[in-house]
């Protein structure tokens, strides 16, 4: 029994020592690969910048006519990299007054009067939120050694905030050029001197688009399956198209549908998604429907350095889909005065009034609308929306003077009741709710007054839910179940009594 014991003791210490000497042999090869492999660039980096997910500004080169050596494209990839990394830690640094990043993108000369500016708004309490909305570089030399580079940047177009002691100073939205001398320092373009050469307010005016023969008669569309999950893995054209059937057949002429940010894939928006998008406004256009898209769904993000992300998003959509026959209008954002008390109101319309530039930029043909959730928002960006929307759920007798005041406020621009309606819910949860009957008498009541004051109007919605995500009223039970029951069609796929009157005619 001892010998037996003293076999385990030493199988135990054999196989120690030779684990032992395996992990020490790892090591010592793990470091004699480091040191001869050189240390990743993105580990050298003072600041964890992703541009790719953090800093997209529109860039448009002018075609390669430099002095000096040609550039290859792989050069200029890399150059136009650095260069934007360049103004993004810079703008990291005004917004935080901290140094961080600045010597990766600017050599020493240059970060001299980065570094006094900094201190400079340090001391005076004083910090700035920027960003560049578009670039328009030229190469005007590259050195023969490939080591030194000339670009003029025309019309950039930059945003910027200016605060003192966290009180808002300054908003302004200029356009300014700047002649830059890079030096390839390290693997890195260093900017070796910046001048800014002129500056200019930018002009940022729109052309209203006509909406002369705006003639919205529609309802807001989930299917009935997948609500808020509509291009999903049960995303199905069948069901769509018997659904927009219904519609066309109730002598609705229109649908609203909605794009949700992330799950559209964010600022490189997700190919199979805006193929499943096309499809269905193609199914729009098989029964003669138009499509009022709201963008931005579910997005709550108006900071000002996240803008170049949400318009290369805006831009990849409407780009993609501008020449589409079933395209009504843009909406830019569901209710978005929702979110003016926890994102700073003066934040979330500087980024609307922006964002609408962005979209007329790329599509200067169909109408602008922004979904407001209230009458009293709606008069925000008048001049610059092309049709005014709003949604009403609050009390029937309170819409005809609302109506009126806003038509005293917005005499020359159509208004849209984009979202109305009525839960028919009454069970357990809201024993004092409203019933099936109730819910077709407002229906009712609201199409009279539609008619009286001639708005365009879109209904919420077509069908009564299941499922309703938390992320859209929550987890309280109460709220749950009424907005299950908003529908003109129920669970069972039965017309509930409001469904006559899911159209003023």
């Amino acid at each position: 029994m001892v010998g037996l014991n003293k076999n385990i003791l030493r199988t135990i210490l054999i196989a120690s020592y030779i684990m032992i000497v395996a992990l020490i042999i790892a090591g010592v090869s793990a470091l004699f690969s480091y040191l001869n492999t050189g240390a990743d660039r993105s580990t050298m980096l003072h600041t964890e910048i992703q541009k790719v997910e953090q800093y997209l500004p529109k860039i448009d080169w002018e075609p390669l006519q430099n002095e000096g050596r040609p550039m290859d494209q792989q050069t200029l990839n890399a150059l136009q990299s650095n260069y934007l990394d360049a103004w993004y830690v810079k703008q990291i640094a005004y917004k935080t007054n901290q140094t961080a990043g600045i010597k990766d993108y600017y050599t020493d000369s240059a970060r001299e009067n980065l570094f006094d500016f900094i201190e400079l708004n340090e001391t005076e309490n004083i910090t700035i939120e920027a960003t560049t909305l578009k670039h328009n570089p030229t190469l005007e030399f590259f050195s023969e050694d490939g080591q030194l580079a000339v670009i003029t940047d025309r019309n950039v177009v930059e945003y910027k905030r200016v605060f003192k002691a966290e009180s808002l100073v300054l908003e302004t939205t200029e356009m300014a050029s700047y002649k830059l001398v890079f030096l390839l320092e390290d693997g890195f373009w260093r900017i070796r001197h910046l001048v800014k050469e002129s500056a200019d307010i930018y002009d940022d005016k729109t052309e209203p688009i006509s909406v002369d023969n705006l003639d919205i008669k529609g309802i807001n569309y989930y299917p009935q399956a997948n609500p808020w999950d509509m291009f999903g893995d049960e995303f199905s054209t069948d069901t769509i198209s018997k659904d927009f059937k219904i519609i066309k057949e109730a002598g609705l002429n229109s649908v609203r549908l909605f794009v949700q940010y992330e799950d559209f894939g964010k600022a490189n928006v997700n190919p199979k998604k805006l193929e499943k998008l096309k499809k269905t406004l193609d199914v729009a256009e098989a029964h003669n429907l138009k499509v009022v898209l709201t963008l931005f769904d579910f997005y709550g993000d108006y900071s000002v350095m996240s803008w170049t992300l949400n318009q290369r998003h805006a831009e990849t959509i409407v780009e993609a889909l501008k020449d589409h026959n079933a395209l009504l209008a843009w909406d830019i954002k569901n209710e978005p005065n929702l979110d003016f008390e926890s994102r700073q109101k003066d934040v979330v319309i500087a980024w609307l009034d922006h964002m609408i530039d962005l979209v007329k930029s790329v599509d200067d043909v169909h109408p602008v609308t922004i979904g407001w959730s209230n009458t009293q928002s709606a008069s925000i960006l008048k001049d610059k929306v092309d049709f005014v929307s709003f949604h009403y759920y609050e009390e029937l007798e309170k819409l005809d003077d609302a109506i009126k005041t806003m038509k005293i406020e917005i005499p020359n621009k159509p208004l849209v009741l984009q979202e109305f309606g009525m839960s028919s819910y009454s069970g357990f949860w809201k024993p004092f709710g409203s019933s099936e009957e109730d819910q077709a008498n407002y229906h009712k009541k609201i199409q009279e007054q539609i008619a009286a004051h001639n708005l365009q109007f879109m209904s919420w919605t077509l069908y009564d839910f299941v499922k309703i995500p938390e992320e859209v009223v929550g987890r309280l039970p109460w709220r749950k179940n009424a907005q299950k029951h908003f529908g003109f069609i129920d669970e069972k796929g039965n017309y509930k009594p409001s469904f006559n009157y899911i159209s003023k005619e």
